[in-house]
């Protein structure tokens, strides 16, 4: 049941950015019983995102990382850049070992897995729009012990990936042509190649079958590929 509010209250705007409708309908209405936010408006691509929070000027976005036309790092990079008024808040499906400190990285203030939403997505939103950072337990002892030096190791595996690298291997991995890649990233195919190129380096693997199945089995599997 939906709190009422008082008429001094400051009410926080939301803005909720996920492709499926349905998702945005059960985050609303989670968003919308908590007293003193709001959710002011919502949408289902990147594209989409950048315009309504360009408009909207929200106090906080929450954005998917899987989005039809731009991965949603991307977007947490261009709100920051062009809106750093709005923070931003990821809420994905994907393990935060592969994604948290990335969401970090790219200007995100939290990071919540959508299995979790129920139960700590109103707490993350109240950290971020007070100023603080929202990770889980085990995602803050991780990136605690890299500060302190004590997980210093080379990065290996996914996580020597950029954040561009990895989205290509993912629309690899989904079965996305060349240069359906360029044309969805606004970039080269000659620049996906090199990408590409990237990722067998980094990853030892010597031909392009062989990283095709590796991009399958990461997007069906991210945490055993």
């Amino acid at each position: 049941m939906q709190r009422s509010r008082t008429s001094k209250e400051t009410v926080k705007r939301v803005v909720l950015i996920d492709d499926h409708p349905i998702m945005r309908h059960g985050l609303a209405q989670l968003v919308r019983a908590e007293s003193g936010l709001d959710v002011c408006g919502e949408a289902g691509s990147s594209r989409e995102g950048l315009e309504v929070v360009g408009r909207l000027k929200p106090d906080l976005a929450i954005i998917d990382l899987t989005l039809p036309d731009k991965n949603g790092l991307e977007l947490v990079k261009d709100i920051r850049a062009a809106h750093p008024g709005t923070q931003c808040l990821v809420l994905s499906m994907h393990d935060e070992e592969t994604y948290g400190e990335r969401a970090l990285r790219a200007g995100a203030r939290g990071y919540v897995m959508k299995e979790e939403a129920a139960d700590n997505l109103i707490s993350a939103i109240q950290k971020v729009l007070s100023g603080g950072l929202y990770v889980s337990e085990t995602l803050g002892a991780r990136m605690l012990e890299q500060v302190t030096g004590s997980a210093r190791n080379k990065a290996a595996g996914i996580d020597s990936l950029t954040d561009r690298e990895l989205e290509i291997l993912t629309l690899i991995g989904k079965g996305v042509p060349t240069k359906n890649i360029a044309a969805q990233l606004g970039i080269s195919a000659r620049t996906v190649e090199a990408h590409r190129a990237h990722i067998k380096e980094k990853l030892g693997i010597t031909d392009g079958s062989a990283l095709v199945r590796h991009a399958v089995q990461w997007v069906e599997n991210p945490g055993r590929a």
